[in-house]
């Protein structure tokens, strides 16, 4: 577990309150959480969720990913789950759909590096994510708002490891807010130091347990977050819809929602 995470057993996980916004304000603390899983969360983090005001949990993850590894939450209904599948994100998932079907074949070594040749690099990955996935996004912004109505209004979204899917709408998010695209790439970079606390090794085992080999280009997209990566997103986003709001308006946000995620989201300047 991360020194920074603020659940018991989480790796990834964090509060994006404090983070600046437009006109000198800040996001608001204890509304947007972002994550890696949460189905090892003990007693503890079950406890934290009630204390953080998270009443409101976003499972960006394949249904494959969910079957395997159930998020932990309450059973007494106090935490709404929204399951939101974002696909592309499953690294294990990526590489199963380019292994033979028949479990008896036996690669080759240039076989294997064929396979691993056509995986998407991070930055493709990220834009192929973006151009598919607009609505569920829009959905995310949408339970962020509808969130805000409540006695808990804290809203957690999360994928496997917190890093892609789940970078991806935590930068939507704090562009809308009008972060700084600088202090958007500190906090996407800050998420491969802390997996680097544990779960990097169950990720990357994931892929090797299918018998292929962890290259460069596999640990990265299991394990990594270089700046590069989350800056491609960014001008992608920038280049082909103007901004965060645009290409939120493409999922079927309305302008009076994004002015309502805005408000949500941000603490105006005293």
């Amino acid at each position: 577990m991360s020194e920074q995470a603020v659940l018991q057993v989480t790796y990834n996980s964090r509060d994006l309150g404090g983070l600046p916004a437009d006109d000198g304000g800040t996001i608001t603390p204890r509304t947007v959480f972002r994550s890696d899983a949460l189905a090892g969360l003990t007693d503890d983090g079950l406890q934290s969720l009630t204390d953080l005001n998270i009443g409101t949990v976003v499972d960006l993850r394949t249904d494959g990913e969910r079957a395997r590894a159930a998020d932990r939450l309450p059973t007494d209904g106090s935490v709404r789950f929204l399951p939101l599948p974002v696909q592309g994100g499953a690294m294990d998932e990526m590489v199963q759909k380019l292994l033979p079907t028949n479990d008896d074949t036996v690669l080759s070594e240039e076989q294997l590096t064929a396979i691993v040749d056509q995986v998407p690099t991070l930055e493709e990955l990220y834009l192929a994510i973006l151009a598919g996935s607009a609505p569920q996004f829009a959905e995310l912004a949408r339970a962020v708002i509808d969130a805000a109505e409540t006695e808990r209004p804290g809203v957690l979204f999360h994928c496997t490891a917190g890093k892609d899917r789940t970078g991806l709408a935590a930068a939507l998010l704090l562009l809308v807010a009008g972060t700084p695209r600088e202090v958007i790439v500190d906090d996407y970079i800050q998420t491969g130091k802390n997996l680097a606390g544990g779960l990097a090794e169950t990720l990357t085992a994931l892929i090797t347990s299918m018998g292929v080999p962890l290259t460069p280009r596999l640990k990265t997209l299991a394990t990594e977050s270089p700046a590069s990566a989350i800056e491609a997103a960014m001008d992608w986003v920038s280049s082909e819809h103007g901004d965060a709001a645009g290409y939120l308006g493409t999922g079927g946000m309305s302008v009076d929602e994004l002015d309502d995620l805005k408000r949500v989201l941000t603490t105006p300047a005293r």
